[in-house]
C-alpha cells in the first residue's frame, strides 16, 4: 500500500497521521503483508507518485484565513486530489482536513464556528454508525470509542435535504454522544447538526471527521480508540 499525506502551510497534525500509518504498515507487514511509510507531499506539487490513499490533515491551513479550509481548497495540490477522488482513489480528511473537503466540494455541507464560539479540546466520545466503509470496516456498528477533538470550526450543518440523502445513503460516519450512546446537547462539543463528528462522500470513498483519531492510535497515547481505522484502511487497500 501507498499513502500520501498533503502538507499546507499551517498543517500540524501531518507527522502524526505518517506515523499512525506507518505503525498499521508495520503491524500489517508483521502479518506477512506490505510494510512502508506514507510519502508527505507538499501543497504545492501539483502532482504526485500513484498512491492507494490520500490523507488531509488537521491543523490551521494558511492560518484560518477567510474560512478554515478556504485557501488550501484552492491549493495546486487539490486540483489532482479531486481528480483522483473522482477516479475512486479513498481519501481521508481528519479536522482541518474535513474542512478543506467542504470547501472543495468532495463533501457536502460545511463546518462553521462552534456553537459556543470558544475552541475545544478535550476527548469526546463518537459512536460509530456504519461499518460499511473501507474507514470503518474494523469497528462494529453502534460502538462507542474515545476519541480526542481540538478545533474551533467544527459545528457542521447541511441543509435538510441533505441531511435526508445523506440519512438514506448511510452517509454520515460518526455521531457525538454520551458514553451509552445517547444523542445529547452535553455529548456535543461544537453544536453540530444532528450530532454529526463526520460524513462521507455518496460512495463512501470519502470521509471528513473533526476529532482526531491519529491522537489515540497507541498504547503511549493514552488509547487505541482510533488505531482500527488506520488498520482498516491497511488492510484494505493492500
Amino acid at each position: 500500500m501507498k499513502a500520501a499525506v498533503i502538507v499546507f502551510p499551517g498543517s500540524n497534525c501531518d507527522r502524526d497521521v505518517q506515523v499512525a500509518l506507518a505503525q498499521a504498515m508495520a503491524r500489517h507487514a508483521q502479518k506477512g503483508g506490505g510494510g512502508g511509510t506514507p510519502t508527505m507531499v507538499w501543497h504545492k506539487d501539483s502532482d504526485f507518485e500513484a498512491v492507494d490513499l490520500i490523507v488531509l490533515p488537521g491543523g490551521f491551513s494558511y492560518g484560518d484565513y477567510l474560512r478554515c479550509g478556504a485557501m488550501a481548497a484552492q491549493s495546486p495540490v487539490m486540483k489532482e486530489v479531486m481528480r483522483r477522488a473522482g477516479k475512486g482513489v479513498p481519501v481521508l480528511g481528519i479536522c482541518n482536513g474535513f474542512q478543506i473537503l467542504t470547501e472543495a466540494g468532495l463533501l457536502p455541507g460545511a463546518l462553521v464556528r462552534n456553537a459556543n464560539l470558544k475552541f475545544v479540546c478535550r476527548d469526546v466520545t463518537l459512536r460509530i454508525e456504519t461499518s460499511q466503509s473501507l474507514f470503518t470496516a474494523r469497528y462494529e456498528a453502534g460502538a462507542k470509542i474515545r476519541v480526542p477533538v481540538a478545533h474551533h470550526d467544527g459545528n457542521y450543518i447541511a441543509a435538510d435535504e441533505d441531511f435526508e440523502r445523506m440519512e438514506e445513503r448511510g452517509q454520515i460516519a460518526f455521531r457525538y454522544c454520551a458514553p451509552d450512546g445517547t444523542l445529547t446537547t452535553a455529548a456535543n462539543p461544537n453544536g453540530s447538526a444532528r450530532n454529526v463528528a463526520g460524513v462521507f462522500n455518496e460512495t463512501k470513498t470519502v470521509l471528513g471527521l473533526m476529532p482526531h483519531p491519529e491522537r489515540l492510535a497507541e498504547d503511549a497515547l493514552g488509547g487505541t480508540d482510533g488505531r482500527p481505522l488506520f488498520d482498516g484502511l491497511v488492510e484494505a487497500l493492500s
